[in-house]
C-alpha cells in the first residue's frame, strides 16, 4: 500500500523550494518589471505566465537551455513538446541558413512543400495534405473540412482534452468534477471568456477510454438532429499528464465512427513525430479520416499540417472549403520541416527516444516503489510522466479524483531548482528530445529520489 505523506511536510518543501526559485531568477524578476509595461501579462501566450515571474530563457543548444540569469538546465519542457530535434541543431541551421538569401516568404508553394508532403503522406499513409501555421489552425480547418464532407455542425470531442484555441475546441477542458455533470450527458462549458454560447452548444464532450460511451451519444445526437460532424481527439491523452488508450478503445472508435458516418480526427500535434515516425496513428495502428499536426513538425519554427484521405481532401481540392493562409507553406518553416524529417528524425533517432523513455520510466518507477509513493511512471517515445495519483488515470474524471497536485506542483519546483526544466501545470509531461543523453535520464531520476526521500524522512 502507498504512504499517505504528510501534506504540511508538501507545503513546507513546496514553500521552501519557491524561495530558492525566486532568489535564482531575478533576471526574470527584472526582465518581468520591464515585460509587463507593454507585453500583456509579461509574456507572449498565457500558458507562459508564472506567479510571481515567468521564467525568461536567453538560449538553448542541444538538450540544454540557459534563462537569463545564466542559470543551465537539463530541459524537458522543450517548447511544450516541439523541440524534440534538440535545441539549435545544426542540420536544421543549415538548412535554414542556406534557405534565407533566396527569400523568406513568396506566398506561393515551393519544391519544400512538396517533398515535406510526400514524406508524411509515407509516413501516416494518408495521401492528401495541407499546411498552416499551428496546431489550432490545423484543428480548426480539420474540423471544418469535416462539417463540409458531412454537411453537419455538430462536434464531438473528448472532455478533458486541449485541441487550440480556436471557440469551437475551447470547450469542456479544465474544470472541477462537480461541473462535468453526468458521464452520460457531459456538460458543454466554456474555457474561459469570450466564447459564444451558441458556439459551445455545438461542442459535446464524452469521456475518453469509453467507446460505449461515445456510441451512445452519438445515437442520441442523431436522435435529436444533431448527429455529429465529427469526433475530434487525441489517440493518447497529452495534457493529463499521460494518458494511453486502453486495448481495443481506438479501434472500437474507428468503428464506430464509419459505422455512424461521422469523420474522426486524430490531433497529434502533441504526439506527431513525437511517439513514432508516424505518430501515434503509426504506434498504435489505428488510421483516422484526417489527422492534424503541429510543434514538432517545423523543427522550432512556426508549423502545421492536416492530412486526409482522399475522400474528405476533396472538398479542399475542389473548391468547396477555403483552406487558406497567407503564411501556409513557408519557406523558412518548410526548409526547417525537410531537414527534420530527412536528416534528424531518423529510424536511429526514434530507436533513441525509445531507450531514454525505457529508461526514465523504468528508474522513476523505481523510486516510486522504492518510497511506497501513490503514483506510477508511464511513457511513450519522447513522451512521459510521473502521475502522482492512487488510481490509474483513465480519462478526465479519475485525473481530477485522483491526481495529487500539491504533489505535481512542488515536483515542479525541486526539479527546477536542480537543473530540470520541466513544463510548468499539474497536467504536462516531460519531452526527450534526440539528443538527449542517458546522463540527462540519470539526472532527471536522481533529483526525484531527492525529492522522494526528503518527503518521505
Amino acid at each position: 500500500m502507498p504512504i499517505t505523506l504528510d501534506r504540511a511536510r508538501i507545503a513546507e518543501l513546496t514553500a521552501r523550494e519557491e524561495e530558492r526559485l525566486n532568489a535564482r531568477t531575478q533576471a526574470s524578476k527584472a526582465m518581468y518589471e520591464r515585460a509587463a509595461q507593454h507585453l500583456s501579462g509579461g509574456v507572449a501566450s498565457s500558458y507562459q505566465i508564472r506567479d510571481p515571474w515567468p521564467i525568461y530563457i536567453e538560449r538553448g543548444e542541444g538538450a540544454k537551455i540557459w534563462d537569463v540569469d545564466g542559470n543551465e538546465m537539463w530541459d524537458f519542457h522543450n517548447g511544450f513538446g516541439s523541440m524534440v530535434q534538440g535545441h539549435a541543431h545544426p542540420a536544421i541551421g543549415e538548412a535554414i541558413a542556406k534557405r534565407y538569401p533566396m527569400g523568406t516568404h513568396f506566398g506561393c508553394p515551393t519544391d519544400d512543400d512538396i517533398v515535406v508532403a510526400d514524406e508524411l503522406a509515407k509516413r501516416w499513409g494518408l495521401p492528401k495534405w495541407r499546411y498552416t501555421n499551428s496546431g489550432s489552425e490545423a484543428t480548426m480547418d480539420a474540423i471544418r473540412i469535416a462539417r463540409a464532407a458531412t454537411g453537419r455542425d455538430t462536434v464531438m470531442k473528448i472532455f478533458g482534452s486541449y485541441h487550440g484555441h480556436h471557440d469551437t475546441v475551447m470547450v469542456s477542458i479544465g474544470t472541477s468534477l462537480g461541473e462535468t455533470g453526468p458521464r452520460d450527458n457531459y456538460n458543454s462549458l466554456a474555457y474561459g471568456g469570450g466564447i459564444p454560447q451558441a458556439t459551445v452548444d455545438m461542442t459535446i464532450p464524452v469521456p475518453f477510454n469509453d467507446a460505449e460511451a461515445m456510441e451512445k451519444r452519438i445515437i442520441a445526437l442523431d436522435k435529436e438532429g444533431r448527429k455529429p460532424a465529427c469526433v475530434i481527439m487525441e489517440a493518447a491523452m497529452m495534457n493529463l499528464g499521460v494518458v494511453l488508450p486502453e486495448p481495443g478503445y481506438l479501434e472500437a472508435v474507428r468503428e464506430i465512427t464509419k459505422k455512424h458516418g461521422v469523420v474522426l480526427i486524430f490531433d497529434e500535434v502533441k504526439t506527431g513525430l513525437c511517439i513514432a515516425a508516424g505518430g501515434a496513428t503509426e504506434k498504435f495502428g489505428v488510421k483516422p479520416d484526417l489527422v492534424t499536426l503541429a510543434k514538432a513538425l517545423g523543427g522550432g519554427l512556426p508549423s502545421g499540417a492536416i492530412g486526409g484521405s482522399e475522400e474528405i481532401m476533396k472538398f479542399v481540392e475542389d473548391g468547396t472549403v477555403y483552406q487558406v493562409g497567407t503564411y501556409n507553406g513557408n519557406p523558412l518553416t518548410m526548409v526547417a520541416a525537410r531537414a527534420s524529417l530527412e536528416q534528424v528524425l531518423t529510424p536511429e533517432a526514434y530507436a533513441h527516444l525509445t531507450h531514454l523513455n525505457d529508461r526514465i520510466v523504468k528508474g522513476c518507477q523505481a523510486v516510486v516503489d522504492k518510497y511506497d509513493l501513490a503514483g506510477y511512471a508511464v511513457g511513450i517515445g519522447s513522451k512521459g510522466c510521473v502521475t502522482f495519483s492512487t488510481e490509474k488515470v483513465v480519462d478526465y474524471e479519475t485525473y481530477k479524483a485522483n491526481q495529487d497536485g500539491e504533489l505535481a506542483d512542488l515536483a515542479w519546483l525541486y526539479n527546477l531548482n536542480r537543473g530540470i526544466f520541466m513544463t510548468p501545470g499539474r497536467e504536462e509531461e516531460w519531452t526527450l528530445s534526440v539528443v538527449h543523453t542517458d546522463e540527462a535520464i540519470d539526472r532527471y531520476i536522481t533529483v526525484f529520489d531527492e525529492m522522494a526521500q526528503e518527503l518521505t524522512a
